[in-house]
């Protein structure tokens, strides 16, 4: 049985504003932020998004 994708737009928004404050310093320091801050968003939300933080309080998705 093939596993459903789960849906992670909270590990998104957060792993690009990570990735764009970390991206900056990193590009900053190459001598472009603009293209760091690109590449530092893409890489931080792709990784946050295959992580998943998870939900924000314990039994806050329940179901009826």
């Amino acid at each position: 049985m093939a596993r459903k994708p789960h849906r992670n737009g909270r590990g998104l928004f957060l792993g690009a504003a990570l990735g764009a404050v970390a991206g900056y310093f990193a590009g900053r320091a190459m001598g472009n932020p603009g293209w760091g801050i690109i590449l530092g968003m893409l890489a931080g939300a792709a990784l946050l998004y295959r992580v998943n933080p998870g939900p924000r309080k314990p039994g806050s998705r329940k179901r009826r």
